[in-house]
């Protein structure tokens, strides 16, 4: 009875230490005043700077995700999570500034800039003899 509390709790530590897919991620809160004073252009330079960083963030997490998974089938111990791979926080980051500047540009009567969602990928076709 006892092994198995430990290894439910040991379980447990081991899923609490992978790394969270990106979607799951808050965004971190940004001052309200973060972007004032920007132009419109300006604030879309900001915004297209910070997608971008949030694009490849959420890419380098999806490894990491990936890595953990692997990890811990294999050996138990999530690896990318413990090598510096997780980018929790440079996705919280990232997504409080697009937001941030979404709030500006609404503010301001600009155009709203928005995130670019990644297209399904198409099953490639299958060649038949």
């Amino acid at each position: 009875m006892r092994i198995g509390k430990l290894a439910a709790v040991g379980a447990a530590l081991v899923v609490a230490g992978c790394a969270k897919n990106p979607e799951a991620i808050v965004p971190m809160s940004m001052p309200a005043n973060a972007y004032t004073g920007l132009s419109c252009d300006q604030l879309t330079v900001e915004f297209q700077k910070s997608a971008t960083a949030l694009r490849a963030v959420e890419t380098d997490q999806r490894q990491a995700v990936a890595g953990d998974a692997v990890g811990v089938f294999l050996i138990g111990v999530p690896m990318s999570s413990l090598t510096g791979g997780d980018k929790e926080g440079a996705i919280a980051q990232h997504k409080g500034e697009v937001i941030a500047i979404q709030a500006s540009q609404r503010a301001q009567g600009c155009q709203v800039s928005e995130v670019p969602t990644a297209a399904p990928s198409k099953p490639k076709a299958k060649n038949y003899p």
